[in-house]
């Protein structure tokens, strides 16, 4: 077993509305690993246009998303051009508009509400409708509930939900988790992942130790 291209765009022919968005995305400021995918019924391919919001290049800031990441329909990733100054009275972005509005404009006030850039680590699953704020870390192995609204980071092997999104339980104990950052089973060769599925979708951390 050697397992599928992680380039192919749509990798199960029957089922077209699962797409590996490393074949599907093209945007210099969104990096994404291997295998991971993204479902949604209208199809796959519009992602970075439907699914990662107000992202533009001269921002600087940039969408991370690990390998083996599985994103719901509908998920939504508002990066940080959605962001308005808040140092002043009114929030109204008056100087986008022009006809002299922009004329005493301090960019300072808008940059310093820069969040950085938003990071998804590997194997995480993103439910349905969810929402990500700009500049939120997600940790590997987490899981975000269907709808929640994401506005801090989260930690490795933890499930969040509401919002705004909150720790409702960690999948495993300290110990494990540790375990399972230790071994970081993504990063294995596909083959040696192809011959220790067993150990990588079962709950018995020695038999995965015991691939590394």
């Amino acid at each position: 077993m050697i397992g599928p291209n992680p380039n192919i765009k749509h990798p199960i022919p029957m089922h077209t509305r699962v797409g590996f968005l490393k074949g599907l995305v093209t945007a210099p400021n969104i990096e994404i690993g291997d295998f991971t995918y993204y479902d949604d019924p209208d199809g796959p391919d519009k992602f970075a246009e439907r699914c990662v919001l107000h992202h533009y290049p001269f921002i600087g800031d940039r969408l991370i998303i690990g390998k083996f990441c599985a994103i719901a329909e509908g998920a939504r990733f508002i990066m940080n051009g959605a962001n308005h100054a808040m140092s002043g009275f009114s929030t109204y972005p008056f100087n986008i508009f022009g006809h002299g509005w922009e004329e005493g404009f301090d960019p300072a006030t808008w940059s310093k509400e820069l969040r950085g850039d938003t990071v998804l680590g590997n194997d995480v699953w993103i439910g349905m409708e969810a929402v990500i704020l700009p500049g939120v870390t997600i940790g590997h192995g987490a899981i975000v509930a269907a709808k929640s609204v994401v506005t801090h980071d989260v930690p490795p092997y933890a499930i969040v939900a509401g919002n705004a999104a909150k720790v409702v339980k960690m999948r495993f104990d300290d110990r494990t988790i540790w375990r399972l950052l230790a071994a970081a089973w993504w990063d294995w060769p596909v083959e040696k992942i192809s011959r220790n599925l067993n150990a990588i979708r079962g709950a018995d951390i020695s038999l995965l130790e015991a691939a590394v």
